[in-house]
């Protein structure tokens, strides 16, 4: 039975300052759940309609799972139209670095909108990138929207929220931007090592970040359209780079 303890926290767990104070965020959805069962994730409760219950192999797993209706989930869910499960999920504590593998690295600087990031979590798993780099003013990747626009990606995508230009110099990485008077992504050789950075689709990437770069690239504009997505053109960029390699 769902309590009304239960409902403010999960309810609570929307805001960043109440995911911050008690390192809890939620997950929603039967495909991103089960993603998350795989996962090094911990799974503090889960919620979860009798029938999806009845349709999973539960009984190696640790934590209290909790029958509710279709009314009960509608009261915790962030959807208009809830799934048929729900689970608080401990937030891991983040790593003072990312471990150096020689890959390919996303830099982030200043995107805002949780669904972007989440789209862009995405679009790295798809292609084979594991680390990013969230600099000052990204959004939160435990947000529920982020969450759930990752379709379960962020539980491969390691992600670490420091500044991106003293990342780069600690651990001598090159820094790729882009930017509307770069060389144009269909002239430039495959990027195997080093932070691929893009920025807030208003300004683009920091003027500081702009100035250290290697080398900058852009995405030549045929029509009239002022930008592009920054999940769109991080998929436009990473199918040069680094899918036009393999």
């Amino acid at each position: 039975m769902l309590s009304k303890a239960d409902i403010k926290l999960i309810t609570g767990l929307q805001s960043k300052k109440q995911r911050q104070k008690y390192g809890q965020f939620v997950v929603e959805g039967e495909k991103i759940i089960t993603e998350m069962l795989k996962s090094h994730y911990v799974i503090l409760k889960l919620y979860a309609t009798i029938e999806w219950i009845q349709g999973n192999s539960l009984e190696n797993n640790k934590f209290p799972i909790i029958e509710v209706n279709e009314k009960e989930l509608k009261q915790i869910s962030t959807h208009l139209s809830p799934q048929k499960v729900l689970a608080l999920v401990e937030i891991p504590k983040y790593h003072k670095i990312l471990k150096i593998n020689n890959n390919l690295i996303i830099g982030l600087d200043e995107i805002q909108d949780p669904g972007n990031l989440g789209t862009i979590i995405r679009i790295a798993d798809w292609y084979g990138i594991y680390q990013i780099i969230c600099g000052e003013g990204c959004a939160d990747v435990y947000n529920p929207k982020t969450i759930s626009s990752t379709m379960g990606s962020f539980t491969r995508v390691e992600i670490l929220y420091t500044d991106i230009l003293e990342y780069s110099q600690k651990f001598n990485l090159p820094i790729f931007t882009t930017a509307f008077d770069g060389e144009s992504i269909y002239n430039i050789k495959p990027i195997q090592k080093g932070i691929l950075v893009i920025g807030n689709e208003g300004h683009g990437v920091s003027e500081s970040i702009m100035k250290a770069a290697q080398q900058k690239i852009t995405i030549p504009r045929i029509g009239g359209a002022e930008s592009l997505n920054a999940a769109i053109s991080v998929a436009i960029v990473l199918d040069n780079i680094v899918g036009r390699g393999n």
